[in-house]
């Protein structure tokens, strides 16, 4: 029966990740840019911050997804803000491409909680998993302590298996590389002025 439960968390981890958004990009860029291990680290961590939702949820942590909801507006301006700067950084660096190469400890850190970050500023994402796991039998009598755990274990490799696809890509032709830097940096800073512009767009509404 818990296997059933880790099955159904890892279908709604697929399912939370797979609308490529800008986390989903910044995995890619990354993978093509600074190497596979960078690529899969920043996948971790936003899959890490996905299962973070699915436990508050799952666990019924209602102060905490209250607080995080409370305050989603500022988040969405600070992932906004973040996302220019990495857009606009892509836009205007040196293209070099460095699948080769290794990031240090330093770097590794940083890919993880860049993404884990950028993740956590779209708390809505709570309410997402309240339906989907009140739906899939994890409420009332049925929300165990070892099912939900084992649910949340399945979001958490439901979504590192979604975003670590991004580190199977494999190394592009010079001429490509112009192309898709910036491509993925056009995306990013859209990705980031649509963040800033949703809250003011709600206030004048």
């Amino acid at each position: 029966m818990l296997l059933i439960f880790l099955l159904k968390g890892i279908a709604v981890g697929i399912v939370i990740a797979v609308p490529v958004g800008p986390v989903g990009v910044m995995c890619v860029r990354r993978t093509i840019f600074e190497g596979k291990r960078a690529g899969f680290v920043s996948g971790l961590g936003a899959a890490t911050a996905d299962a973070l939702f699915g436990l508050i949820a799952a666990f019924g942590l209602t102060f905490v997804s209250d607080w995080l909801i409370g305050y989603h507006q500022w988040l969405r301006i600070a992932g906004g803000f973040y996302l220019l700067y990495v857009g606009g950084s892509a836009l205007l660096a040196k293209l070099e491409a460095r699948q080769s190469s290794e990031p240090n400890a330093e770097s590794v850190l940083r890919h993880f909680l860049s993404t884990f970050a950028l993740t956590l500023t779209n708390p809505i994402t709570i309410l997402a998993f309240l339906g989907i796991f009140s739906a899939l039998g994890l409420s009332g009598a049925d929300a165990t302590f070892a099912r939900a755990a084992m649910m949340v274990l399945g979001v958490w490799l439901g979504s590192l298996l979604t975003f670590g696809l991004g580190s199977l890509f494999h190394s592009f032709e010079a001429r490509h590389l112009k192309w898709i830097n910036h491509a993925s940096g056009t995306i990013l800073l859209l990705s980031g002025a649509g963040l800033l512009a949703a809250p003011l767009i709600a206030h004048m509404s």
